[in-house]
């Protein structure tokens, strides 16, 4: 039954697509009334394709067997120019495994650890944008990432992304954006729809190209996860002084809607950077602060991209969490790498959960194709509440 499920939903996506590809010149094809406007809309439309295979090893304590995903992103983007100052984009994702041996949360393969990427077609994007001297309006599902992503992301590491149903509103001159959605569903990536009322705030201001200041407030009110309901304000600092730059976040979080907790937890973040001739070094505290034990949580994150890359604290533990990380970077001869080291302790109970060592080497064969190669190594430090893991990632990418 669930291939049948997926056999009707690829070919639902593929029509949905192969109908727009062609209501596209129909709608803007009236051009005796309308001028040459439209023909310089539809010359400069355009059709792109990404295909992204992956092989990800999960070995997790507790599982006897390994998980084993390779998979295959194919994505197509159709996005039309502009007429009139409207324009209409539309991207398709198909995920497809060739090696399933993974808990993919939709699978039913729960004696493997997770690998969450489940298969599928999925519309990933279909909008309508208006862009008129700095004003832009963008309705239906989109793409919504916020500054560095700590709160608000795409999560496009995964093979299926994060995006948003609703409408956003931006306001740009020369160093001033302002940046307001209001989102009633979250295509998220395990290919669920969250539904609620998400208010989504930023405000970003451009001292100069070196000092940016963000003010952010985040009204989360869940239909379901009723904890995830939630309440943030903040701020987020980026500077640059010639070698050494630095990043500062700080935010405030409470309950909200339907959530039945009642609490008030803090987050703060605290990075220092210096580059030194062709290597980068970063040193970085993170605290998710918790109250009552409740700790501050950011569900619609890039999460993947912080605390790392062992997604072991995808969600928040209740006695809140401490990253102290160090990381250097590089590029010898074409490649791109770095390594991260993380100690990770409670907010709340002296708890020690552990460490972890992130590798990653990054290779860009031409403007059409690139590899990865990338490591995660966790240990629990003996706290006995987060259990020893490692991945392996080997990734190749082209686009077109």
């Amino acid at each position: 039954m669930n291939s049948i499920k997926y056999v009707a939903q690829k070919k639902l996506a593929l029509s949905i697509m192969a109908t727009a590809i062609l209501a596209t010149p129909i709608a803007f094809a009236t051009e005796t009334k309308h001028g040459n406007g439209i023909t310089h809309a539809l010359n400069d439309s355009k059709i792109d394709v990404n295909l992204r295979a992956r092989y990800e090893g999960v070995d997790q304590d507790g599982f006897d067997k390994s998980a084993e995903a390779l998979t295959l992103k194919s994505r197509i983007t159709i996005s039309t120019g502009s007429y009139h100052n409207f324009s209409l984009g539309l991207e398709v994702d198909d995920v497809h495994a060739f090696i399933d041996d993974y808990n993919s949360q939709k699978n039913g393969n729960t004696q493997y650890p997770v690998v969450l990427d489940p298969q599928g077609t999925d519309i990933n994007q279909a909008y309508l944008k208006y862009l008129n001297q700095g004003v832009s309006v963008t309705v239906g599902r989109q793409r919504i990432l916020h500054n560095n992503q700590r709160f608000v992301g795409g999560v496009s590491w995964r093979q299926n992304e994060q995006t948003y149903d609703g409408v956003r509103a931006q306001y740009q001159t020369d160093k001033l954006v302002i940046d307001y959605s209001y989102i009633h569903n979250i295509n998220d990536i395990a290919a669920n729809d969250v539904q609620g009322d998400f208010h989504l705030a930023n405000a970003k201001y451009e001292f100069n190209k070196n000092q940016v200041i963000s003010a952010f407030g985040y009204l989360l009110d869940y239909d379901i996860a009723l904890t995830n309901s939630s309440n943030t304000i903040g701020a987020l600092y980026q500077g640059n002084f010639n070698d050494l730059f630095v990043n500062a976040s700080l935010a405030s979080q409470s309950e909200h809607g339907n959530n039945p907790n009642n609490y008030n937890a803090l987050y703060v973040n605290a990075e220092v950077g210096y580059k030194l001739n062709a290597i980068v070094l970063l040193a970085g505290y993170e605290l998710l602060g918790s109250d009552s034990g409740v700790a501050f949580n950011t569900p619609l994150a890039t999460k993947h991209k912080f605390n790392g890359w062992a997604d072991k604290f995808l969600g928040t533990p209740n006695e809140g969490l401490q990253d102290v990380y160090l990381t250097v970077k590089g590029k010898l001869s074409e490649i791109n790498w770095s390594a991260t080291y993380h100690k990770f302790s409670s907010d709340q109970d002296n708890i020690d959960f552990g460490n972890e060592l992130d590798l990653i080497a990054n290779y860009k064969i031409n403007n059409n194709y690139s590899m990865l190669a990338k490591i995660a190594h966790y240990n629990d430090g003996g706290s006995s509440k987060i259990t020893d893991t490692n991945k392996l990632w080997l990734q190749l990418t082209a686009q077109f």
